[in-house]
């Protein structure tokens, strides 16, 4: 459910896309300062047939609205507003990437692994996730793009001054080639990614007892135990438990101890389905295939042949 969670943020940067997208207005036709003198000199004095010339050229350039006022540009908030949320693409990649970067580490998934691939020039037995670490690399650059349109037009002269032309031809361009290229190597590591549920499975079995210990508490309770004793008889016993596994390296023997300990007689015959990790899941199926249903099969369709072919990559 975290990895689904995660992509959840990828499907709000898509609606926010097509929101800022659908936005965008068109500076129209207004002249060299935006007053539109020209074009009224032109047309002997008439606004109404101005404004009909306006409205002509937004359309054909594909607008659907248009700035009732600029100066020589439009604002320069538009940049930044469209940066911004091209950078929250990088925010919710970095954030995936991370995740499966350090699930890597524990071994309990991986992403894909070409056959001649080198994890590490220096250490052959490595996989490192070098996917996700050229995207958490270039998100963190996509990411610091947002400040950059935001100073820009917090620092123009009046109506304008041509200290935005050299930055936003840089960040503008920056910004969408770095997005794509996260966005391709995201679908890249989702398609080809190697779950290995026996080592989920074995750290389930090393947490999942001192997870259970609240639900072994209500559990007691109802068999008509003191929850403050039962409390502190499965603090000591938890302490206990952790100690061997810190410092013996042994397995997590809570359940045992517990099983053995008469204290716990009346709920001996519950633990098994006390501790089932079904239980601890809550509606997380159902939440990740209502999810996938009606949020994220729709944007797939509506995309479908933008992005039909699987991307390649060189790693």
């Amino acid at each position: 459910k975290a990895v689904v969670s995660t992509q959840s943020g990828h499907y709000g940067r898509v609606t926010q896309l097509e929101e800022v997208h659908q936005s965008i207005k068109f500076r129209g036709v207004k002249g060299t300062t935006g007053t539109q003198a020209s074009f009224l000199e032109l047309f002997d004095g008439n606004h109404e047939k101005v404004e009909e010339l306006d409205a002509l050229v937004t359309k054909k350039a594909g607008f659907k609205q248009k700035f009732t006022i600029t100066g020589q540009t439009y604002t320069r908030k538009v940049d930044a507003m469209v940066i911004s949320t091209v950078a929250g693409i990088g925010a919710t990649v970095n954030k995936f990437c991370t995740d499966v970067r350090l699930l890597a580490n524990l071994k309990e998934i991986e992403e894909p692994f070409e056959k001649t691939q080198i994890g590490s020039s220096a250490m052959p037995y490595k996989r490192n996730p070098m996917r996700s670490e050229r995207c958490c690399s270039l998100a963190r650059h996509l990411i610091s793009l947002a400040s950059s349109p935001l100073n820009t037009a917090a620092n123009q002269w009046f109506e304008r001054t041509l200290d935005d032309s050299a930055n936003r031809r840089i960040v503008l361009g920056e910004g969408f080639l770095t997005a794509d290229v996260l966005l391709n190597t995201t679908q890249n590591i989702l398609q080809g990614m190697i779950v290995y549920p026996k080592v989920i499975e074995k750290h389930i079995d090393e947490e999942l007892p001192f997870m259970a210990t609240e639900n072994i508490l209500m559990a007691m309770v109802k068999a008509g135990a003191s929850r403050q004793e039962c409390h502190e008889k499965l603090r000591v016993l938890s302490q206990e438990a952790g100690r061997v596994v810190k410092e013996e390296g042994q397995a997590n023997d809570m359940l045992d101890r517990i099983s053995r300990d008469d204290y716990f007689q009346p709920i001996h015959d519950q633990l098994s389905q006390i501790v089932d990790p079904k239980l601890f899941i809550g509606r997380c199926p159902q939440q990740v295939e209502k999810f996938i249903e009606e949020e994220v099969y729709p944007v797939i369709e509506k995309y479908a042949e933008k992005y039909a072919a699987a991307p390649s990559l060189r790693v």
